[in-house]
């Protein structure tokens, strides 16, 4: 565990601090914390693909408004963390296993650094997806939140069957590492403009974001490879035959949502035992950075059920 970058454009609470620490399997990891004295908890949040710790600074900021320290992780392969190849704008992973690793990291820091208890989960999208199989695995939180879980993928149902064969075919030529097919190198937020994005329909936030990739580009990522998006089709087919966790659970949807499937999400809530599926009417796929009534709204409820499992 040392030191590591925390940038200023986080636009976090005060006293933010960065770490690298060391999963399992020795792939460096980077994670941020922001802590106060008068802590009712600790949020671990897991952000979604091409995301980073610097992001949710404002979410840290409204999660300290209402009492709880905020533990962000870098994922491995995103923002400051190892990105296993020579191409590091693309997101690769071979096995979402993987990612379980990073987790188990992740909470080992915050019991080894004597973080405020009780700890809870927050996650968006691609987090999601990482956080469901973690609970599953019995992580030791007391309940969770869900921000546009990635439960599905968002495509063309006679794209999926030759996504699969396409991966297939990428392992037996070592094509895995290769972008899939309509991706690239590119940053989605500073190649595309703000009318017509699917991130938000806020402006500011959408500059908020644009100014964090243009300022610190080594933290951004580009499109996936065509392994992960392998992995992640598995993965989402996997979770989905397998039973809701016993943890109380709120989940946040956008109803412009575009990104994610969200015929799962809706299936998994509608049988999860002490579980809300909240919608949000206009909202876009980064529901936790969407105009500030929205926001508000959001961080009530996750409050709000973490206030209510301490």
């Amino acid at each position: 565990m040392t030191q590591a970058p925390l940038y200023a454009i986080a636009q976090g609470p005060d006293a933010g601090a960065g770490f690298y620490l060391r999963a399992a399997d020795d792939v460096q990891l980077r994670l941020g914390l922001w802590q106060h004295k008068a802590a009712k908890g600790t949020v671990l949040l897991i952000p979604g693909r091409t995301e980073y710790i610097e992001k949710y600074g404002p979410a840290a900021a409204d999660l300290r408004a209402r009492g709880f320290d905020t533990l962000v992780i870098d994922l491995r392969g995103q923002g400051l963390a190892d990105r296993p190849l020579g191409d590091r704008l693309t997101g690769h992973v071979v096995d979402f296993a993987e990612y379980q690793l990073d987790i188990e990291a992740m909470i080992g820091f915050a019991r080894a650094k004597g973080l405020a208890e009780p700890y809870y989960l927050l996650s968006h999208s691609m987090g999601g997806c990482i956080a469901l199989r973690a609970l599953m695995r019995g992580l030791g939180v007391q309940a969770a939140a869900f921000s546009a879980p990635m439960w599905g993928i968002s495509m063309a149902a006679w794209l999926r069957p030759v996504a699969s064969v396409i991966a297939t075919a990428s392992r037996w030529f070592g094509l895995e590492g290769k972008y899939a097919p309509g991706t690239g190198a590119s940053t989605y937020v500073l190649s595309q403009g703000y009318l017509g994005n699917t991130l938000t329909s806020d402006p500011d936030m959408w500059e908020f974001m644009r100014q964090q990739a243009e300022s610190h580009p080594d933290l951004t990522l580009g499109g996936p490879s065509l392994a992960w998006v392998d992995a992640a089709l598995a993965e989402c087919a996997a979770l989905a035959r397998l039973p809701s966790p016993a943890m109380p659970c709120y989940t946040a949807l956008g109803t412009a949502e575009k990104i994610v499937d969200t015929a799962p999400i809706h299936a998994r809530m509608a049988g999860w035992k002490n579980g809300q599926l909240q919608l949000f009417a206009g909202a876009e796929h980064e529901v936790m950075m969407e105009a500030p009534a929205t926001r508000k709204a959001v961080y009530d409820k996750i409050a709000a059920l973490f206030d209510a499992n301490r």
